[in-house]
C-alpha cells in the first residue's frame, strides 16, 4: 500500500502537462480555424459586402428608373419647366456636393482608382459613408431634373465603399483588392453582366492586377450577380439581338465604326480632360466658379432636352429602341453627346456609361444609313462599341458589356475588332485614358 501511493500521486502530475498541451493546441486551432479566425472573418466580410452591394445596386437601379419616369411625366405636363428647374437644381446640387462631400462629384470610377493607392485613408473621403450617401441621393435628384447621367459609375464608388465597410466591420485589413473587388461587383450588378465586372477590374480599376486579387474579385462578382439574378431575374440589359453580318461586310462596317467611334469618343474624352485640368484661361475661369458653371451646363441640358425630347436622363430607352430596330433622328447621337458632356463637366455626381452607350447607339443608327443592305442591329452595336471604347479606352470591358447586355455572342469577333480599331483611333485624338486622367484630381 505504501509503495502504490507515490505512483497514484505521480499519475495526475504527469497527466496535467499533457492536458495543458492539449488545451493549448485546441485554443491555437480555434484561433486559426474557428469562427473568429482571420480567414473566416475575411470570408464573412466578402460575402456580406457582396450581398449588401448587390442589394444596393438593385435598389439604386430601381430608384433611377423611377426618377426617369417621374421626370418624363413632369415634362409631358410642363414641357418648358426644365428650362427653369434644371439649371437651378444643377447649381444647387453642385453647391451641396462641394460643401458636404466633394469626393462625390463626377463618375465615381476615378475616385476608386485613386482609392487603391491608400485604401484606409480613402475611407475618410473617397470611400466614406457620407460620400457614398451623397453620391446615391444626388445622382437620383439629377435624374429627376433630366440630367444626362448614368448610375453605373456611381454604383462602382458606392459598391467599393460598402465592401470596404464590410471589411472594417469584421476587422479585416482593407487593401487595394477590396476596392477593386467592390467596384467590379458593382459593374456586374449594375448591368447584370458578371464577366464585364471581372474585365473591368482588370482593365480599369487594377493597375497591377495579380493573382491575389483573383479570388476576391471573382467571389464578390459571383455573389452580387446571384443577388441580382435572384431578385431581378435573368434579364438582358438592352434586349437580345441575334442578327449577324457576313464576314466581308463585317470587315467594312468594323473599320468605319471603329474609326468614327474612336474619333468622336476620343473627342469626348479630350473635352472632359480639358475641362478638368486645362490651364487655358476660359476653362480655368469656369472651374473657378463651379456653381455658375453648373447653372450654365444645366441650361444647355435643358435646351437640348426641351427641343429634342430625347436627350433626357440615362438614354437607356432610346438606345434600347434603336437596338430593337426603331429609327432615331440623325441628330440624336450628336445631341446626346452634347447633353452628356454638359452634364459631366458641371461637377455633379453621375456616371457616363449609359449615356455613352446611348450616344454610341445614335452613332450606329446614323452609320446604318451607309449600309442599307446590312441588318440594322449589328451595325448599331458596332457603332455603340466604337464610341464607348473611344470614350473610355477599355476595349475588353466594352466588348463584354455589349455582348452580355445584348446577348450578341455571334458578333464577338466584329465587336472585338471594332473596339481595337476605336481604341487605336481614340489614342490619336486623346493620348490619356479618360478615367486615369480624371483620377489624378483625387490623389
Amino acid at each position: 500500500m505504501s509503495e502504490s501511493a507515490p505512483s497514484e500521486a505521480a499519475g495526475p502530475s504527469i497527466d496535467r502537462p499533457k492536458q495543458r498541451q492539449r488545451m493549448d493546441r485546441i485554443k491555437l486551432l480555434t484561433r486559426r480555424h474557428g469562427p473568429a479566425a482571420p480567414i473566416w472573418r475575411k470570408r464573412a466580410a466578402i460575402v456580406s459586402g457582396a450581398i449588401a452591394l448587390g442589394l444596393t445596386a438593385l435598389l439604386f437601379a430601381r430608384l433611377a428608373d423611377e426618377a426617369n419616369a417621374l421626370f418624363r411625366q413632369f415634362v409631358r405636363v410642363w414641357w418648358w419647366a426644365p428650362l427653369i428647374a434644371t439649371p437651378a437644381v444643377f447649381g444647387g446640387l453642385v453647391w451641396i456636393t462641394r460643401r458636404v462631400a466633394p469626393a462625390a462629384r463626377g463618375s465615381g470610377i476615378p475616385q476608386i482608382m485613386a482609392a487603391r493607392l491608400d485604401p484606409n485613408g480613402a475611407m475618410n473621403s473617397l470611400a466614406s459613408a457620407r460620400t457614398a450617401a451623397v453620391k446615391f441621393l444626388v445622382t437620383l435628384v439629377a435624374l429627376l431634373v433630366g440630367a444626362s447621367v448614368g448610375r453605373e459609375g456611381p454604383t462602382v464608388q458606392i459598391s467599393a465603399t460598402i465592401m470596404a465597410y464590410a471589411h472594417r466591420l469584421f476587422r479585416v485589413p482593407i487593401r487595394a483588392s477590396v476596392m477593386v473587388a467592390g467596384g467590379a461587383a458593382g459593374v456586374a450588378a449594375a448591368f447584370n453582366t458578371p464577366l464585364a465586372g471581372v474585365t473591368f477590374a482588370i482593365e480599369e480599376l487594377a493597375a497591377a492586377y495579380d493573382q491575389r486579387m483573383t479570388l476576391l474579385v471573382m467571389t464578390a462578382v459571383l455573389i452580387s450577380g446571384m443577388v441580382s439574378l435572384g431578385i431581378a431575374g435573368d434579364y438582358v440589359y438592352f434586349g437580345a439581338m441575334g442578327d449577324t453580318l457576313p464576314i466581308g461586310r463585317a470587315i467594312v462596317v468594323t473599320l468605319v465604326a471603329g474609326v468614327t467611334g474612336g474619333l468622336t469618343g476620343g473627342l469626348f474624352a479630350r473635352a472632359m480632360l480639358a475641362f478638368a485640368g486645362s490651364r487655358w484661361r476660359p476653362f480655368a475661369a469656369m472651374r473657378a466658379h463651379p456653381v455658375a458653371l453648373a447653372i450654365g451646363a444645366g441650361l444647355v441640358v435643358a435646351a437640348l432636352g426641351c427641343s429634342t425630347q430625347m436627350t433626357w436622363g440615362t438614354g437607356y430607352q432610346p438606345a434600347r429602341m434603336i437596338i430593337l430596330g426603331h429609327h432615331a433622328p440623325l441628330w440624336f447621337g450628336a445631341a446626346k453627346f452634347l447633353a452628356t458632356l454638359a452634364t459631366a463637366v458641371s461637377g455633379m455626381p453621375g456616371g457616363i456609361f449609359a449615356p455613352s452607350l446611348a450616344t454610341g447607339a445614335g452613332l450606329g443608327d446614323m452609320l446604318r444609313t451607309l449600309f442599307p443592305a446590312s441588318a440594322a442591329g449589328p451595325v448599331i452595336l458596332l457603332g455603340m462599341i466604337g464610341y464607348f471604347t473611344g470614350a473610355v479606352r477599355a476595349p475588353l470591358t466594352a466588348v463584354v458589356i455589349i455582348s452580355e447586355a445584348t446577348a450578341s455572342h455571334s458578333l464577338l469577333l466584329p465587336l472585338l475588332a471594332t473596339a481595337l480599331v476605336a481604341d487605336a483611333t481614340s489614342s490619336l485624338v486623346c493620348r490619356e485614358r479618360l478615367y486615369h486622367g480624371l483620377s489624378r484630381s483625387f490623389t
